[in-house]
């Protein structure tokens, strides 16, 4: 922990409520205070938690109405954004108020803690490109993002206008996202709605869930081709949770290909040559901010889902 007396630490107090009576304490801070277990753990060895004056240990059980304090641990500087070119960044589109990019995988739509590596906004202001300027600084003219291991389309908003008319159209879920992804199993039905919240993992943070109290998440999908141990599906969003797709077609039993953070076997993503999720954003539609049409894109399959499919095609066994 920083013990930098120059730097100012709060020192909290929370109320444990009814909902997490019988919990770890390690556990039940991690919900309380949006801190990662880890983090929590470290504030508990370090003898910064206590109740009523007595330091606690991190497989206590805290009880409803229990007070505990929490001397927080020292705020982190945002992480800085950088421009960082990257090869082959393909422009979809360009014009005054939206720039439509073709994701690579192994990137990040922008900077966050813990990531080091390329994002997509560092590359865009490397290779000349004007964003807007709204949003945290780390995330300048981003209205949506993808996840590092996916590939596929994103727009990013050029000025001010664009950037409050496209946050604003996501809010309103007039933006279509279509995507697709290779699942593990024949899906049944062949197409479907799959609605069921999802948040944080209750036991582990790194991870999403579907879990009873969630945000409000909807996934309409359909099978495009099936394959003996596999099911190439296109998939509609009409919300915008974080690992939305993943956690949803786990839930089923159906993880992505590739997707061993939530449960795939690596025996399948092996044998078509998969390192990541096979999952790509493939049509993205929305109303351009000046001129108030619908305007459509789309993108083919980069190399490794293609060979993927290849393998497939050649060895109808797999």
């Amino acid at each position: 922990m920083n013990t930098d007396p120059s730097i100012a630490r709060e020192s909290k107090v929370v109320l444990v409520p009814d909902g997490l009576d019988g919990e770890r304490l390690d556990a039940a801070l991690a919900r309380l205070l949006g801190l990662s277990r880890s983090v929590v753990v470290s504030l508990i060895d370090a003898g910064e938690v206590s109740s009523h004056g007595k330091k606690l240990a991190k497989s206590e059980k805290v009880s409803t109405d229990q007070y505990i304090e929490i001397l927080m641990p020292a705020p982190k500087a945002p992480p800085s954004l950088q421009a960082t070119p990257i090869d082959g960044l393909k422009v979809i589109y360009d014009d005054a108020d939206v720039i439509v990019i073709d994701k690579p995988a192994g990137i990040a739509a922008h900077p966050s803690p813990g990531w080091t590596g390329a994002t997509v906004i560092g590359a865009i202001i490397a290779a000349g490109y004007q964003v807007s300027t709204s949003g945290a600084a780390e995330r300048q003219g981003i209205v949506h993002r993808l996840d590092v291991g996916t590939t596929g389309l994103m727009v990013v908003a050029k000025n001010e206008n664009s950037y409050s008319h496209l946050k604003q159209q996501f809010r309103d879920r007039t933006v279509h996202k279509i995507y697709h992804a290779l699942v593990q199993g024949h899906m049944d039905p062949s197409e479907g709605t799959i609605d069921a919240p999802i948040d944080r993992h209750p036991r582990e943070d790194y991870r999403f869930a579907v879990v009873a109290d969630g945000k409000p998440s909807i996934t309409h999908y359909t099978a495009l081709e099936f394959f003996p141990a596999v099911s190439l599906l296109e998939i509609e969003l009409e919300t915008g949770r974080t690992h939305q797709i993943r956690v949803h077609f786990s839930a089923l039993r159906h993880p992505l290909v590739g997707d061993v953070t939530y449960g795939a076997d690596h025996t399948v993503s092996d044998r078509l040559e998969i390192r990541r999720p096979w999952l790509h954003a493939k049509k993205l539609s929305f109303i351009h901010p000046s001129s108030g049409e619908r305007v459509e894109f789309q993108t083919e399959y980069p190399a490794d889902l293609t060979r993927s499919l290849q393998i497939l095609s050649e060895h109808p066994q797999l």
